[in-house]
């Protein structure tokens, strides 16, 4: 074999060999996801920690400065103990109160809706049977999946999930659980330490960032340090600041508006809020089909409107307002962000996929920036 031979059969072989190394790669995704899943799975508690002191920093940092400015010896020597005792006594005391207003109202519309069903699928099979073969409810098969529906056991289940006595009983059994008292004891310490020892944390990790990367590098990650606080907090308690309004804001809407369920649609238009774009669209159909039933479709069609409207003065004026401008993401952007999180990291994913791009999206603008400043300032040395 002569050497034109053998690097002829060396080029295929190498072709061979990186294509397959590249099959194997792909074909290894699912488990090195699986992987990842499990590592995050074991770490939630760390982040949701994390999440936690990142939401109570800033009202603690207020509540300390405000123990600081005063005269007492005993408040300035405790103001950051205090501070984070108060304000999180204050959170749990909020989150006490509003579970046990609202849960028994939530539990006996779900318990009124659950029964009720039988009669809506009754009165949607009646229609949608009576339709022509030619009409959207035939294509869709719509009387054959509310056929399929009527059959299943649902009532049982919902119920069993639904009644208000059997919400303390699930209480106890998840509170009996190991896991679960320990995720929350460690969520609760971590977060507690983490605002507790803020400098202390921070003194290191500007150590450690000076000690690894040079002058330029520190001051880059400095600056983002700062992007990612601001972009996280003002995203995350935003949302769900302006989630409460929007679910308070629908539940007085349905209220006026006579709607049957309209605390348990109102609280779950609020929740869904939380997820953008998609969160605000799939609350409003769910509620328009549910009004259907429960009154007529001239009624669902008007609280189709109102709620559209409420939802875009939320988007444009309202949401803006409290979360700012700091994001400045194209509905494109967003809804990449939100497809792509959930379809990996579900719920959570949804939520955190948005303000994950708006970082991406400043660390790329600022990169091209640079670029762009760089290159003007060589044409300049060059003429």
């Amino acid at each position: 074999m002569n050497k034109k031979e053998w690097k002829k059969w060396m080029f295929w072989f190498s072709l061979a060999l990186v294509l397959i190394i590249i099959y194997k790669a792909i074909d290894s995704v699912q488990v090195v996801f699986e992987a990842i899943g499990n590592f995050i799975n074991i770490i939630k508690p760390f982040l949701a920690a994390i999440l936690l002191a990142l939401l109570l920093y800033k009202p603690c940092v207020k509540v300390e400065k405000a123990f600081n400015s005063t005269k007492s010896k005993f408040l300035n020597k405790h103001a950051k103990g205090l501070a984070i005792l108060i304000v999180y006594v204050i959170v749990i005391l909020i989150l006490f109160i509003t579970i046990n207003s609202i849960a028994p109202l939530v539990s006996k519309n779900v318990i009124e809706l659950t029964k009720n069903i039988p009669g809506y699928l009754k009165s949607g099979i009646e229609f949608t049977s009576s339709q022509d073969e030619s009409s959207i409810w035939k294509r869709l098969s719509v009387d054959q999946l509310l056929i399929n529906i009527q059959n299943t056991d649902y009532q049982k289940i919902i119920l069993e999930w639904a009644t208000f006595d059997n919400l303390g009983n699930i209480v106890k059994g998840i509170s009996g659980a190991t896991g679960f008292i320990f995720s929350l004891f460690v969520t609760l310490v971590v977060s507690i330490y983490t605002i507790s020892e803020r400098h202390d944390i921070k003194k290191f990790l500007k150590r450690a960032t000076s000690a690894l990367f040079s002058e330029k590098t520190y001051n880059k990650i400095a600056h983002y340090y700062g992007e990612i606080y601001n972009i996280f907090y003002n995203f995350l308690a935003g949302q769900l600041f302006d989630a409460l309004i929007v679910g308070i804001g629908s539940i007085i809407i349905l209220s006026i508006l006579n709607i049957k369920y309209g605390v348990l649609l109102g609280l779950f238009i609020g929740l869904f809020n939380i997820i953008p774009y998609f969160g605000a669209i799939i609350s409003i159909i769910i509620t328009i089909l549910i009004t259907i039933f429960t009154a007529n479709p001239q009624t669902a069609i008007l609280v189709g409107i109102i709620l559209t409207v409420f939802q875009q003065i939320d988007a444009n004026v309202i949401n803006p307002k409290i979360i700012g401008s700091t994001l400045k993401l194209s509905p494109i952007l967003v809804i990449f962000a939100v497809s792509v999180g959930g379809a990996y990291f579900k719920v959570l994913g949804m939520f955190l996929g948005v303000p994950i791009v708006g970082l991406l999206k400043i660390i790329i603008e600022d990169q091209i920036n640079e670029k762009l400043k760089q290159k003007e300032e060589l044409k300049q040395q060059k003429s």
